[in-house]
């Protein structure tokens, strides 16, 4: 799934892409201060100048966790004037509407 949406991120124009993949450079690490937990965006891409941060949605077991990932992420990217978007894919479309739901996030996910 993260190899198909940097498929479709370098097609629609995106430069710079960074992801845990092979190929790519590592996105950054946030670390919260005080514990062990540390939060590394899925994808970070940049277009005209501006940097995106994108998510991959898929079903999880741990959606606490997903949530304060999301939050902290948003957060992150107002402050900085860069762009947060949700990618998802059939099959997970109505966990991901759930989770924006929960979290008060008005975002439309990138549906590939």
């Amino acid at each position: 799934m993260l190899q198909d949406t940097v498929d479709y991120l370098e097609k629609k124009g995106f430069e710079n892409i960074m992801a845990d993949l092979e190929g790519y450079d590592t996105p950054k690490s946030y670390h919260k201060k005080g514990s062990d937990i540390s939060i590394t965006p899925d994808i970070i891409a940049e277009r005209a100048g501006i940097k995106h941060y994108f998510e991959v949605s898929l079903k999880s077991e741990e959606p606490n966790l997903l949530k304060s990932k999301w939050r902290f992420l948003d957060v992150l990217t107002r402050m900085k004037n860069h762009r947060f978007r949700i990618v998802t894919r059939r099959g997970h479309y109505k966990f991901t509407s759930d989770m924006l739901r929960d979290l008060n996030l008005d975002k439309d996910p990138i549906k590939i």
